[in-house]
């Protein structure tokens, strides 16, 4: 049986670090068209919708032809802001694109919805994206959430500190960065939505450590690509060289 999947961007247009990043330019059109258009290219959903709290990047992604809609509510999360928006609509599994995420590839995507297609006992509430990083720098950058999982592959936790810890440098323990695109079961997106914060959640402010509180399990998946977000004007600007390439 086929699973019908919809893909999410929440976007926000107020960002702590980096304000209205969304709408800067990313070689001719900005961030959030980019991103909308880069999950639309990969033809593996019934739907792709941009949530946002802002008019700005409503009209804008309406004026390039997509498909937008604005929440009702204030959301602290980018989980709750898709929820509120496939509330209301018929699909098993919801792909989040993360609007700071314009390069966003098929492959990737496919090998989390593949994820779903092989748990026949649905076991696996999520499943996400991790990519190793090499550098020291990168490594203590708490810009990047790193994330260890067990023999299986399923996330055991998810920090801005380094994981895990290189006390035995002997030992050859790979540190992976995770990569902010999830694809849920709906029936898990919506039991987070209908809870609140948990502590380590509001410690760590990642919200993905919500669903390994209440004891979801979320398959990670080892991707080659080393994406870009963009947090920072320098981020923007390892972007566009990339876009260039």
């Amino acid at each position: 049986m086929s699973l019908k999947t919809i893909a999410v961007i929440p976007a926000r247009y107020e960002a702590s670090r980096f304000p209205a990043k969304l709408m800067q330019d990313l070689c001719g059109k900005p961030v959030i068209v980019r991103t909308y258009e880069a999950a639309v290219n990969t033809q593996l959903f019934e739907q792709v919708i941009v949530a946002t709290d802002s008019d700005i990047i409503y009209n804008e992604i309406i004026a390039h032809g997509g498909n937008a809609v604005m929440s009702v509510k204030e959301h602290d999360c980018g989980s709750d802001r898709i929820a509120e928006a496939v509330e209301n609509l018929e699909a098993d599994i919801i792909i989040n694109v993360q609007g700071d995420e314009p390069f966003t590839n098929q492959a990737d995507l496919q090998q989390l919805l593949a994820v779903f297609e092989k748990d026949v006992n649905q076991e696996i509430a999520l499943a996400s994206l991790m990519h190793k990083l090499e550098e020291e720098e990168d490594i203590l950058n708490p810009n990047n959430v790193k994330v260890i999982t067990d023999l299986s592959g399923n996330a055991i936790y998810f920090s801005r500190s380094p994981l895990p810890c290189n006390r035995d440098r002997e030992v050859d323990v790979p540190v992976y960065k995770h990569i902010g695109i999830y694809a849920f079961r709906k029936a898990a997106l919506m039991d987070f939505y209908n809870s609140s914060a948990t502590p380590l959640e509001l410690k760590e402010k990642i919200e993905c450590l919500r669903y390994l509180e209440h004891g979801k399990k979320i398959s990670m998946i080892v991707t080659d690509q080393a994406s870009i977000g963009i947090d920072t004007p320098a981020d923007l600007e390892a972007a566009r060289e990339m876009w260039n390439k």
